[in-house]
């Protein structure tokens, strides 16, 4: 099984050369530390940021250069700064080639709940509803179950929905997943699990065509 590192690095092997790409809070943040060193690619993100680098190493950070949630980063060569109105631009006017967010539910038709638990307090939707109307490809970094064992893939999001339909795939810490128009089709699974396993942890409809390869991180 995958801890949170393992699962942005399997994402990372999604990023290709050239591309413009959106992270999300909490794990997309780790992406950055695990594309490849030969590709160039460009990460955005929503406060106004593009050219993101990885995590600065201990003892080396700026507080006034954060990402989205508010984490101290590094910049690349060539990196720019701008003010929200700009970067939502970018992101509405479809220059981001990848969004990759996190997730509290994704169901089987592809729906997202990530921005609020009724009852607990929220600051507010954030730009994931800009991201999720207009990316054209989303991957979901998740865990695939919650604290109490049940399910995050589901028929139908329990919460209040953030988008409809958009997420593409979805990598957990069990299995890389394809959204598709019959349901939730298995692609890969973590090192150590089963197929079984999988199934099992899933409540939406799984599709398992063939035998299904282990991850290769």
């Amino acid at each position: 099984m995958l801890d949170k590192n393992g699962i942005a690095k399997r994402i990372a092997r999604e990023v290709k050369d050239g591309y413009y790409v959106n992270l999300g809070i909490g794990i997309p943040t780790l992406v950055a530390n695990f594309v490849r060193e030969d590709i160039e690619v460009e990460f955005q993100s929503e406060n106004g940021v593009l050219g993101m680098g990885p995590f600065p190493f201990e003892g080396e950070e700026d507080a006034d250069v954060i990402n989205a949630g508010k984490q101290t980063i590094t910049t690349l060569p060539g990196a720019s700064f701008f003010d929200s109105a700009m970067s939502f631009s970018m992101i509405r006017g479809k220059h981001v080639d990848l969004t990759i967010l996190g997730a509290m539910e994704v169901d089987e038709n592809g729906d997202i709940a990530n921005w609020k638990i009724p009852g607990k307090m929220v600051k507010g939707m954030g730009g994931a509803m800009d991201l999720v109307a207009s990316a054209e490809n989303i991957i979901v970094a998740m865990m695939h179950t919650n604290r109490a064992g049940a399910s995050k893939l589901l028929k139908r999001c329990s919460l209040p929905l953030t988008g409809v339909g958009c997420v593409k795939k979805i990598v957990t810490n069990m299995a890389v997943i394809e959204v598709t128009s019959q349901g939730f089709k298995l692609l890969e699974r973590a090192p150590g699990v089963s197929v079984v396993d999988i199934k099992n942890a899933t409540e939406g409809h799984l599709i398992i065509e063939g035998e299904i390869p282990e991850m290769q991180i």
